[in-house]
């Protein structure tokens, strides 16, 4: 079986300024104005006199030492924990990002879904993008034109055809985006965690549609959280950890050394401020999970109370007010969707605020069997067409044996739930 994908000794280096000043300091254009003239005045008068702050310079790398051989036809998937350069590796092999170090050698024309919005111009329609991606990707205009109604009946935006993407929402544009991708004959395809934005349905469908295409010869490099879904479709699996690869084996071999090599438990959390706040609308500034005494807490024994606690900012990015919504999504260590705590499903209305929100969530008796599980936050408009926010994975609890309920020892591939019915004798 010929070589479709050869990567050899590739890195990918950044360089990190660091100014020294507070991380939490904001300017507002004037400032910033006020500042620039100021040192111009300054320079004019002393030009040889430095005034700059003090900076210094790190080197990072995102990867490092990477090597692998993928074969024509093979579905591999490529897992790893938040930070451990799958996004950047894929990125690399899509040619949107130039690597640092290494050579990398593929065969055949090479078709990503890598974020909402790449590859699509938001002033287009549907139709015209349909057909720019196909002529970017090399395809002739009748070999779209054979593909055309095949797209569209995939995508199921049929009737948004003509309208310019920048109107549609995530779902829509991940739909049309995938089924382009998917659809224009590409030899390898290379799919990130985009999917997550799509529903189950969408999801089953474009694994399915992944899953053809490797039967049919063409190379598949699949990113993804949810180890179902990486099971499901990948025969061999490559594990990242700290930008380097530490397994390239069987899939099965490469879950279990992901789940063994799992993150310590963490039960705060703090975004990103200096950053969400010029980009984000709404955003989670921060979380926890408390006990009943509403302490700090990482640990819970089967039966007892748990609190998830998170506060919403309001970012410098101001469009029209509208309601907003806010969801937990739980899942386990292993990936499958245990939870969706939709707060308009608990008839919670987020009043309006201006600067920021907190929020409590209670479980007075978690039943989830022992186990590591992960916490995602989404904030979006009430509709769900849009998403403000999403935290993903920024919270990780453990459920141990013990407790009120019981004193055995429960393990984890009993079930997902520990229920205590009423019994009687009839």
């Amino acid at each position: 079986m010929s070589t479709a994908i050869k990567v050899e000794n590739l890195g990918k280096k950044y360089i990190i300024q660091h100014q020294q000043q507070s991380r939490y300091q904001y300017n507002s254009l004037g400032e910033s104005l006020s500042r620039g003239i100021k040192s111009l005045g300054k320079n004019l008068l002393h030009p040889f006199h430095s005034n700059t702050k003090a900076e210094s310079a790190e080197e990072f790398w995102a990867l490092k030492d990477i090597n692998f051989e993928i074969k024509q036809g093979d579905r591999v998937g490529i897992i790893g924990r938040n930070g451990a350069g799958k996004s950047t590796l894929l990125k690399i092999l899509s040619r949107i990002t130039h690597p640092s170090t290494g050579r990398i050698t593929i065969n055949g024309r090479v078709s990503s879904l890598l974020e909402v919005g790449t590859g699509f111009h938001p002033e287009l329609t549907g139709r015209e993008n349909i057909f720019l991606n196909g002529a970017i990707l090399g395809m002739h205009k009748k070999e779209i034109q054979r593909k055309f109604d095949e797209i569209v009946d995939f995508a199921e935006v049929e009737k948004f055809l003509d309208t310019p993407v920048k109107h549609y929402s995530s779902g829509m544009y991940v739909r049309l985006a995938f089924a382009v991708a998917a659809h224009l004959e590409p030899e390898i395809l290379i799919v990130d965690e985009v999917l997550a934005v799509g529903d189950f349905e969408f999801q089953k469908k474009c694994l399915g549609r992944m899953e053809k295409a490797g039967n049919e010869g063409k190379t598949v490099l699949f990113v993804s959280h949810n180890i179902a879904s990486i099971r499901k479709l990948c025969r061999v699996g490559v594990l990242l950890i700290d930008g380097q690869i530490n397994l390239f084996s069987d899939i099965e071999q490469v879950i279990s050394k992901y789940l063994t090599t799992s993150t310590p438990v963490n039960p705060c959390y703090k975004s990103k401020e200096e950053f969400r706040m010029i980009t984000k609308q709404y955003f989670v500034n921060d979380a926890s999970v408390l006990n009943s005494s509403e302490n700090l807490c990482g640990t819970f024994h089967i039966g007892e109370t748990i609190n998830f606690k998170f506060r919403i900012k309001r970012g410098l990015l101001k469009k029209t007010m509208g309601g907003i919504k806010a969801a937990l999504e739980i899942r386990s260590n292993d990936g499958l969707k245990i939870a969706n705590i939709i707060s308009s499903d608990c008839s919670f209305q987020i009043d309006s605020f201006d600067d920021q929100i907190g929020l409590l969530i209670n479980i007075e008796d978690i039943r989830l069997y022992p186990g590591e599980y992960i916490l995602s936050i989404w904030v979006g408009t009430l509709d769900s067409h849009e998403t403000y926010d999403y935290a993903n994975e920024c919270i990780r609890f453990e459920i141990v044996s013990g407790g009120k309920l019981t004193t055995r020892n429960l393990p984890r591939n009993d079930g997902l739930f520990f229920f205590t019915p009423k019994w009687s004798t009839v």
